[in-house]
């Protein structure tokens, strides 16, 4: 379920969970990873390039602006915690439980055609 990435603090934010693969081939949600989403961003983790983009994709799962969503911990780790201003719980449940059924159609490698061929002969 997707309300168990997250906590509602007592002032109705969200705090999502979150397991961080920075440097991806692209920039998308890839499931889950144990009690956190795992998300994948294709920016690099140095300069916070990594945390902003981040940012940016919670935001855009979300519906929120970006000004919405801050880093509460997890600055230079994997695993963050960020909380996320202006939604609604359940909204946020939808949300999540849309993104990871996106995330679930997608195939995880890119395929190259070449596993559907035999072996190449000289």
């Amino acid at each position: 379920m997707p309300d168990d990435l997250f906590d509602v603090t007592a002032g109705g934010d969200v705090v999502l969970r979150l397991h961080v693969q920075p440097g991806a081939g692209r920039t998308a949600v890839a499931g889950k990873h144990g009690d956190a989403l795992k998300v994948r961003v294709a920016a690099p983790p140095e300069g916070g390039r990594a945390n902003e983009a981040v940012i940016a994709l919670v935001a855009e799962t979300l519906g929120v602006a970006k000004d919405a969503v801050s880093l509460t911990s997890g600055e230079s780790s994997r695993s963050k915690r960020v909380k996320i201003s202006g939604v609604d719980a359940d909204d946020a449940t939808r949300l999540l439980h849309e993104a990871l059924a996106a995330g679930a159609e997608r195939p995880s490698r890119k395929s190259t055609g070449r596993e559907l061929q035999g072996p190449r002969i000289r």
